[in-house]
């Protein structure tokens, strides 16, 4: 019960995108999507977890490794930028063994959250990094998923290290805005919160349940944790961002359609969340820049069963 009241937001986080699987899953198959499509979103979501746990580990391991791998995550979206798989002039995707992945898309979601708890100027250059790679694929919709989460953490916190990473995200926003966008919707993928209504109600109804499912934690964390409020404001608007370009625009709609990047990304992006509601982290270890010692990912595998 704990887990569903809210007191444990990453267990949470785990039962609402096993939710949210599952009725992608119900869609893609009523409209008939190919069987390995839903077999990709379900390796994806084992592979979030893994990578989860072992996340978790690493961070238990060494206290200060989180401005390293913000660093590494900001490299591989520039990569992805300069040598990525290119489509109609945008650079977004890997392909790996025939399966296209959007490493902003798994990356770009953990980096926000955790930027939301750790300010140091590494973190910073990161995010601007994240910002730069943004503008040069191009991605509008990572882009304004940055610049919303980073203008939303500086009307409720803000410092100068906010204040330096949300002027790189409004030019890169800016500089999306300016390139043209071209590319098609893709089957199973983009625009599917409006096909899946128009092929049967019953395929709608699980899209828009399993979007709504993303956004639980941040609600529940908001209304029950007034202490770390800036983090669960910061998950939700990640991923209300990530919603509403699929609703503007030819962008994927995560985890209910096909396509595991936004799977591995929304798991992944749960690790930035506290690890019990209600703690409150000390404001000496704010000031250096290091957030609370994760939990074991037990209460993960007991939420899963």
């Amino acid at each position: 019960m704990s887990m569903l009241d809210g007191r444990r937001p990453r267990a949470l986080g785990i039962i609402c995108v096993i939710t949210a699987v599952v009725l992608g899953i119900f869609y893609m198959a009523f409209v008939g999507a190919p069987a390995r499509y839903l077999g990709v979103n379900v390796g994806a979501f084992a592979i979030g977890l893994s990578m989860l746990a072992l996340l978790d580990r690493t961070a238990a391991a060494s206290q200060r490794w989180g401005d390293g791998v913000s660093i590494a995550m900001a490299i591989a979206m520039l990569a992805t930028a300069l040598f990525g798989s290119e489509v109609d002039g945008a650079a977004r995707w890997v392909n790996l063994s025939g399966v296209a992945i959007q490493p902003s898309l798994i990356l770009m979601p953990v980096m926000l959250v955790t930027f939301s708890r750790i300010r140091s100027v590494l973190a910073t250059i990161s995010i601007i990094a994240a910002a730069v790679a943004m503008a040069l694929q191009p991605d509008r919709a990572m882009a304004g998923m940055l610049a919303l989460c980073l203008a939303t953490l500086a009307v409720i916190r803000p410092d100068r290290h906010v204040c330096l990473a949300l002027a790189a995200s409004i030019i890169s926003f800016a500089a999306t805005l300016v390139r043209p966008d071209t590319l098609p919707a893709a089957p199973y993928v983009d625009q599917i919160l409006y096909s899946s209504f128009g092929i049967h109600a019953a395929a709608g109804l699980a899209v828009l349940g399993g979007l709504a499912m993303l956004l639980v934690p941040a609600i529940v964390g908001w209304s029950r944790d007034a202490a770390h409020r800036t983090i669960y404001c910061a998950f939700g608007t990640v991923w209300f961002a990530a919603i509403t370009a699929a609703a503007l625009g030819n962008y994927p709609t995560p985890i209910v359609g096909y396509g595991g990047s936004a799977i591995i990304g929304y798991v992944l992006s749960l690790w930035a969340l506290p690890k019990l509601s209600g703690v409150r982290e000390g404001a000496a270890e704010l000031a250096r820049g290091t957030m609370d010692e994760p939990s074991s990912n037990a209460h993960l595998f007991v939420a899963l069963a």
